[in-house]
């Protein structure tokens, strides 16, 4: 199994989760019917409050907001390209399909 390599990971999620690119993005349902959603997604492409606390790997994988009152998360996954497993080495990209979850708190 490769090192983890959590300053790439992080630039890579980083990358992703400001540009919608380079990932699968995946809104829940409760997101979607939520008024101002574009106003929440520019709060998902600007989070930068990373902390010990809530990125303990840095790897810059999860963040939590409040939008129009409600608690909103976004979370990273890794997958292998299939969308089968998990990734067998999330830093790199010939291997790894990110996807980026948008959902309530509630809906975790």
């Amino acid at each position: 199994m490769p090192e983890v390599n959590a300053s790439k990971i992080a630039a890579l999620n980083d990358q992703a989760r400001r540009t919608f690119t380079g990932c699968r993005t995946v809104i829940t349902l409760g997101v979607q019917a939520l008024d101002d959603l574009s106003g929440l997604l520019d709060k998902v492409r600007r989070f930068d409050a990373f902390t010990p606390d809530n990125d303990p790997y840095g790897e810059h994988d999860f963040g939590s907001f409040i939008h129009g009152g409600q608690t909103i998360f976004w979370k990273f996954d890794y997958y292998d390209l299939d969308i089968t497993m998990h990734s067998p080495d999330p830093s790199d990209l010939t291997v790894t399909a990110r996807v980026l979850t948008i959902m309530l708190a509630d809906e975790y």
